[in-house]
């Protein structure tokens, strides 16, 4: 069970150096009374993103109408602070961040550094009508044929949560890491044997949402226009297996809105699509900020997976990818109840191991969401490890308990 100690106020607000605090925002930083993972998850089912845990409260974002909520729930506030952060869109210390156009070029240019083995294609398009771009790799690829070739296959996604920037940064890393080090022996094997596919910006509008306007929004959310005049379901809490039965929210006005049905938004549609018409894929990687976790199915149940041996498939890998990146690896629910997200989806439906990073920081106080470029490189080596060893996996998850 992960718990995080407490940092102080002062770490809290001051989210990143050098960022002026406001005087005025819809949002207030929420300390809320909270010893285990049921009242966690009560916490989480009023409709509010727990963003840190420590050993008897939680921090999160709240809005007014759930702060009531909280006052109907009984439960605790410990304290009630100003959120407001005031940045520039991706200013000069942060330029190393890649907003979509950016990211869509530095996609191109690797593709047409390696024609040979790399392809690049839309699997859909986004509420806002961006496309939503897939990187492939796999040395079966020739001139006009695109196919799989049968070869075992591995998906890596990031930025479904589009104040998430740095979960871009990593998978966009990871497929320059391996073409650029395509003569290595073992990239060059593991190259020669996968079906390799990385989707880097999941939710483009809502990232590109985020950083607009000279502002971080600590947009979480699509930009899907809601009845209510509010705007944005989370994409992670719109997948379809076991959707809508805790740890999210009906109201489209909170931060956990699961969306009008399972896979209401065009972005989880095409994930759905694209994954479904693989069925080579064994092994799924999602890239989140931030809490330094690794974590696996299920979410929407305290109870463990039931085939034992599945179980025992995800805490070795997870176990062992631990050790390279320092981070805490536990099933999704030891934190707090969710449903309709990514992995437990990848998993329950069609038996895809399925893992989440909760990349760097730890703490809110070093960054949180705005950690600043400076840990690019640093989060990307911390997890080159077991981005190699899960493509080594991909082969066969099962070899995880002869290892």
């Amino acid at each position: 069970m992960n718990t995080r100690l407490g940092i102080g106020l002062l770490g809290i607000l001051s989210i990143q150096v050098g960022i002026a605090i406001a005087s005025a925002s819809e949002l207030r930083w929420v300390e809320i009374e909270a010893f285990n993972k049921e009242q966690r998850t009560a916490i989480v089912n009023a409709g509010i993103d727990i963003e840190e845990i420590r050993s008897s409260s939680v921090w999160a974002l709240v809005d007014a109408p759930r702060l009531k909520t909280l006052d109907q729930l009984n439960l605790k506030v410990l304290g009630n602070y100003d959120s407001s952060v005031w940045i520039n869109d991706f200013p000069d210390r942060d330029a190393r961040f890649h907003n979509y156009t950016e990211l869509l070029t530095e996609l191109r240019v690797l593709q047409r550094k390696h024609p040979d083995i790399s392809s690049l294609m839309s699997i859909g398009k986004s509420i806002e009508g961006r496309d939503l771009w897939a990187f492939h790799i796999n040395t079966a690829l020739v001139a006009h044929e695109r196919s799989a070739s049968g070869k075992p296959g591995i998906v890596y996604m990031g930025n479904h949560h589009a104040r998430e920037h740095l979960s871009l940064e990593i998978p966009l890393m990871w497929a320059q890491y391996l073409l650029e080090n395509r003569k290595d022996s073992r990239v060059s094997a593991l190259l020669n044997s996968r079906d390799i596919w990385i989707i880097p910006m999941v939710n483009p509008d809502g990232a590109e949402y985020d950083i607009a306007s000279n502002r971080y929004k600590m947009w979480r959310k699509n930009r899907r226009p809601n009845a209510n005049g509010t705007y944005g379901v989370d994409l992670n809490r719109n997948y379809s297996f076991m959707w809508g039965t805790g740890g999210s929210s009906t109201d489209p006005s909170s931060d956990l809105y699961m969306g009008a049905k399972p896979f209401s938004e065009p972005e989880t549609q095409a994930i759905r699509n694209f994954v479904q018409a693989r069925p080579n894929l064994k092994v799924l990687l999602t890239f989140h900020t931030f809490s330094e976790l690794i974590l696996y199915p299920w979410g929407h149940s305290y109870d463990g997976i039931p085939n034992q041996k599945d179980k025992q498939v995800f805490e070795q890998m997870a176990q062992k990818m631990a050790k390279w990146n320092g981070y805490t690896p536990e099933p999704a629910s030891d934190l707090y109840i969710v449903s309709g997200d990514t992995v437990d989806w990848a998993y329950g439906t069609l038996g895809i191991f399925g893992f989440t990073f909760e990349l760097s920081p730890r703490w809110s106080g070093d960054g949180g969401f705005y950690p600043g470029a400076g840990v690019i490189d640093r989060v990307f080596q911390a997890n080159l490890e077991p981005c190699l060893y899960l493509l080594e996996m991909a082969g066969d998850p099962y070899r995880a308990l002869e290892l």
